[in-house]
C-alpha cells in the first residue's frame, strides 16, 4: 500500500454507508441492484483507505434495526456479506488487512456467524489496516451489553460500583482495543448517527456528504480526508492557534 499524501490523516475514518435504496430508485433499479454497487465502494474504499494510510476502517454494515426491512431485502444483504466474505477475504489477507466484527453475535444465524468468526480468526495476525465491520450492531444495545457485564460484576463482588469508570466502561465495548473514529464519515445526505458508535463519536470529526453510497469514490473519499486535515481538533482544549497566541 502506498503511502499517504496527506500531512494530518486520521488514524480511525467511520462510515455510514447510506442511500443505495435511493441510487437505485433514481435510477430506475430495484433496492438490490443498489446494494450489489455499494459492495463495489466498499472494496474501493478498503483500497483507498489503506494507501492513505489510515490503521482502522469501521463500515456500518447492517444495524440492528436492518431485520425490520422486507424479508426479501434482508435476505439479499445477507447474501451479499456472505458473498463478500467469501470472495474478497482472501484478497483482504493477502494485503494484510485484518477483520474485525462489532455487533451482537447471539441471535447471528451459524451460517453467517461462522463466516464472520472464518474471517476474523484467518486475519487476525495481519497489521496493515483493520477492517471493523459493524454486523447487527446498534450503539445502545452495546452501551446495554456493557452495562450488564459490569453490573454482574458488581453483583459478584469482583467490582466495586463507585470504581466504574469510563475507561472501564469502554474495555467491555465491542470496540475494545480499537481507538475512537476520528473522522466519521455519512453519505446520502442525512445527517445523523443512527445509532452508531454514540460512545466512540464523542470527540469525532463529522462530514456529511450529499453522494449516496454507490458514487462513493476513492477522489470524494480524498476530498474529505482533506477537509479533515484542515480542521482543527481541540478535544476541549484551546485552539492550536489561540494555544500558540497565549505562549
Amino acid at each position: 500500500m502506498s503511502e499517504s499524501i496527506f500531512v494530518t490523516v486520521p488514524e480511525h475514518v467511520a462510515i455510514i454507508m447510506d442511500g443505495n435504496g435511493r441510487w437505485a430508485k433514481q435510477r430506475g433499479l430495484p433496492r438490490t441492484m443498489g446494494h450489489r454497487k455499494g459492495v463495489e465502494a466498499v472494496r474501493e474504499t478498503v483500497r483507498a483507505a489503506g494507501a492513505a494510510g489510515i490503521k482502522y476502517l469501521t463500515l456500518f454494515a447492517f444495524s440492528s434495526e436492518n431485520w425490520r426491512r422486507p424479508e426479501a431485502e434482508v435476505s439479499d444483504l445477507l447474501g451479499l456479506l456472505k458473498a463478500f466474505i467469501r470472495r474478497d477475504l482472501a484478497e483482504l489477507h493477502r494485503q494484510n488487512v485484518r477483520i474485525k466484527v462489532i455487533g451482537d453475535r447471539h441471535s447471528l444465524r451459524s451460517d453467517i456467524l461462522g463466516l464472520l468468526l472464518e474471517a476474523e480468526e484467518t486475519t487476525k495476525d495481519n497489521t496493515s489496516l483493520t477492517l471493523v465491520i459493524a454486523f447487527n450492531y446498534g450503539s445502545r444495545d452495546e452501551i446495554a451489553r456493557a452495562v450488564v457485564s459490569l453490573a454482574r460484576d458488581v453483583e459478584a463482588g469482583r467490582l466495586r460500583a463507585q470504581d466504574i469508570t469510563p475507561a472501564l466502561i469502554n474495555a467491555r465495548l465491542d470496540t475494545a482495543g480499537i481507538p475512537d473514529p476520528d473522522l466519521i464519515i455519512r453519505t446520502s445526505g442525512e445527517e445523523r448517527l443512527s445509532n452508531f458508535l454514540l460512545w466512540q463519536a464523542a470527540y469525532s470529526e463529522f462530514i456529511f456528504l450529499p453522494e449516496y453510497w454507490p458514487d462513493f469514490s476513492p477522489e470524494i473519499f480524498r476530498s474529505a480526508l482533506e477537509t479533515f486535515a484542515s480542521r482543527d481538533r481541540r478535544f476541549g482544549g484551546l485552539s492550536s492557534q489561540a494555544a500558540a497566541v497565549g505562549t
